[in-house]
C-alpha cells in the first residue's frame, strides 16, 4: 500500500513537470478576456430581467 501511494506522488511530480505554464502576459489577456464576458453577461441577465419585470408588472 504505501508503494501504491508513493508512486502516485511520484507520478504526480513527473506530470507536473511536463505542463507548461501560461507567461504572465498571457495570463493577463486571459484574465481580461474573461472579466470583459463575465460584464457582458451580467449586462444582458440585467437587461432581460428588467424586461420581463416590466413586462410581468403590466400584465399583473
Amino acid at each position: 500500500m504505501k508503494e501504491k501511494i508513493i508512486a502516485f506522488f511520484t507520478d504526480v511530480v513527473k506530470e507536473m513537470n511536463k505542463v507548461t505554464w501560461p507567461k504572465k502576459n498571457d495570463l493577463r489577456d486571459s484574465t481580461v478576456i474573461v472579466l470583459v464576458v463575465c460584464v457582458i453577461i451580467a449586462a444582458f441577465v440585467y437587461v432581460v430581467d428588467t424586461a420581463v419585470s416590466g413586462v410581468l408588472r403590466q400584465i399583473l
